[in-house]
Parts: C-alpha cells; sequence; structure tokens
C-alpha cells in the first residue's frame, strides 16, 4: 500500500477524520440510486474511461469500476491523501482492477487532455472558490461528444423541518455561511448550466433533486449523521453558540419521535453537460 505523508494534508471543512469516512460511507449509500440514475442519464456505459471528481474515499468509484468494466477505467481524483489512502484500501478489497488515482486539487485538473468520456462530481463545486476553473479543466480532459455530470446544491437554505424549527433554521443558516467562509457556495447549482456552457459544453439535462424523510427512515439519519459531526465544527467557528446547538439538539430529538414530523432535503441538481 501507498503511504501517505498526512503531515501535509489538506483538510475538508467536514473533515477527513475515521467519523467522517463512517458518514460519507452512509451518505452514498443513502444516495446510490440517485446518482445511479444521473450515471445511466449520462450514458456512462462498459468500456469507457470515466473521471470521478472529488472522489473522497472512493466509495462511488468503487460503484462505478463495474460500470465501466474490464475494459473501461475509472479515474479518481482528490487533494485528500487520507481519502485516497482509504479509496486505496477499498479497491483492494474489492478486487478491483481498472482504477487509477491522482492527489489533485479539483480546481487545477492534470489529466491527459481528452483522455476521458465521461465525469463525475457530486458535492465538490459546491466546495470550491472557483467552480469555473474546474468545469475548465474537466472540458480539456474530456474527449469531444464526452458528458460533465454534477449532482450538487441549489439552494442549501430550502432545508425544511416541520413542524418548523427555529433551531433548526439557526444551524442551517451557520452552515451556509461556514461554507462560504472557506470560499464555497452551497447555492452553485443555480449557476451550473450557465458556467457550463460558458466553458464548452451543451447542456442536455437539468433536474431538481428533493426528497422527503420521515423519522424512521434511512433517509431522516442523513443530516442526523452530518449535524454530529458538524455541529462542533460551527461552535468552534462561533457560527453558533452552545445554547442554539443544545437547542437544535433537542428539537432533532422532539421531531425524531413525532410520528407527524417531516424533512425536505436542500435542493439539489442534476445538471449533464456534453463537451461541443
Amino acid at each position: 500500500m501507498t503511504q501517505f505523508d498526512d503531515t501535509a494534508e489538506q483538510e475538508y471543512v467536514l473533515g477527513t477524520d475515521a467519523a467522517e469516512l463512517r458518514r460519507l460511507g452512509f451518505q452514498h449509500q443513502v444516495w446510490a440510486a440517485t446518482t445511479a440514475r444521473l450515471w445511466e442519464l449520462a450514458r456512462f456505459a462498459p468500456g469507457q474511461r470515466v473521471l470521478d471528481l472529488g472522489c473522497g474515499p472512493g466509495y462511488a468509484t468503487a460503484d462505478l469500476a463495474p460500470l465501466v468494466g474490464t475494459d473501461g477505467e475509472v479515474v479518481a481524483v482528490d487533494v485528500s491523501r487520507r481519502f485516497l489512502s482509504s479509496l486505496e484500501q477499498l479497491v483492494a478489497a474489492r478486487g478491483l482492477h481498472n482504477v487509477q488515482w491522482h492527489e489533485q486539487d479539483a480546481a487545477a485538473l492534470d489529466l491527459p487532455a481528452e483522455s476521458l468520456h465521461g465525469a463525475f462530481a457530486r458535492w465538490v463545486l459546491c466546495f470550491t472558490p472557483d467552480p469555473s476553473a474546474v468545469i475548465a479543466g474537466v472540458h480539456r480532459a474530456l474527449a469531444p461528444g464526452g458528458r460533465f455530470a454534477v449532482f450538487d446544491y441549489a439552494n442549501y437554505e430550502a432545508f425544511t423541518m416541520a413542524p418548523a424549527s427555529a433551531a433548526v433554521d439557526r444551524v442551517i443558516a451557520a452552515t451556509g455561511q461556514s461554507v462560504r467562509l472557506h470560499g464555497g457556495d452551497f447555492s452553485v447549482g443555480r449557476n451550473l448550466p450557465h458556467l457550463m456552457h460558458a466553458a464548452g459544453f451543451d447542456v442536455t439535462h437539468i433536474e431538481p433533486i428533493v426528497r422527503v424523510a420521515r423519522p424512521g427512515d434511512a433517509l431522516w439519519e442523513w443530516p442526523a449523521t452530518f449535524f454530529a459531526n458538524y455541529l462542533p465544527v460551527l461552535l468552534e467557528l462561533q457560527l453558533i453558540t452552545a445554547e442554539e446547538r443544545d437547542a437544535f439538539v433537542a428539537t432533532w430529538e422532539a421531531r425524531t419521535a413525532d410520528p407527524s414530523a417531516y424533512l425536505v432535503t436542500p435542493t439539489m441538481v442534476g445538471v449533464i453537460g456534453v463537451k461541443r
């Protein structure tokens, strides 16, 4: 196994520790069907060379590998050495032989020109200060006719908890603010079609991605696991107070016990562009 030097680790806003690895694995499972549908719409298929941009610990990469088959290849790119080390272990555990990975910044993508048939990015562009640079790099790496499928937030603060809660609304707003402080934008999906067209893509598909969850659903636990890890970050950044944290936790517990409660996920979009 390749040994990575964690002293040079470039940390994500959400972290790369063991708790975040577990959360990302659960998140991938919850959103796997939605993701696979977007891949189908992008016509990812056996024999293709497909990029998983901002691959993290490799959960989507490991699902893409059987899709492109032994005659295809998945190219996984991430800036985190810890995540790439986890990806390497996952690839070995699943016996996958059609995956290569590179430690690269998504905004400074360095892959051979016109070497890819497809590319995928899920919750990547929302964290980068320069999404145009990311899109331009993908465009260079795709062959003409190659497809770029993006799954990202269009309006994070549209997250809805019912019955309504000022405590939940406060934490949702603070989360969006924390991403902006790090140069990201949880509304990047609003601009994606424009940015992709300007970079040389014909945008062939745009769809809203919104789901409803009830207590007891797996999807209900998706934000719950996120905030279990992220409330301490918001507190450390002084974007919420201890009292606001406690109010959020108490409200979440009350809604989880309420059979009439529901939540609506933040508004997301699936966008597919074809390289001109």
